[in-house]
């Protein structure tokens, strides 16, 4: 006679767990994916439908000019560092929002262009455009 019937019941008796863990990881790699997602509160303001009020003023953008020699010129006035430097804090008391274009030759000494970055960093004035030229 044959003895194969014990044998054979002896392997049902373990549990095979590897498409349980294989699940678990499944089920921990989508809760990893989604739960920063679901945390990310971004508050956005969306554009209304409304186009914005008209206004006849155009805002008044100063131009800081430094030439191949070091010369600064606020608004085609030549100054100095600290005149302009006195010139911009009177403009951004009587306009917080003051917009300024900084254009320099392409010749400057490179630390003239940086004396007047760092006046309007000094003065924290944030609207601040550097021209450049295109070559045709």
């Amino acid at each position: 006679m044959k003895k194969t019937s014990s044998s054979h019941h002896s392997t049902l008796n373990e549990l095979n767990i590897t498409p349980l863990l294989d699940l678990v990881f499944v089920l921990l790699v989508i809760f990893i994916i989604t739960t920063p997602q679901m945390m990310n509160n971004l508050e956005m303001t969306l554009p209304s439908g409304k186009p914005p009020p008209k206004t006849d003023k155009k805002p008044k953008i100063n131009h800081i000019v430094v030439d191949a020699k070091g010369q600064t010129y606020l608004n085609d006035t030549p100054v100095t560092i600290p005149v302009l430097k006195t010139d911009l804090q009177q403009m951004k008391a009587e306009d917080p929002g003051v917009s300024v274009v900084v254009k320099g030759s392409d010749d400057v000494d490179y630390q003239n262009m940086i004396n007047v970055l760092d006046v309007l960093q000094q003065l924290d004035i944030t609207k601040v455009g550097l021209a450049t030229e295109t070559t045709p």
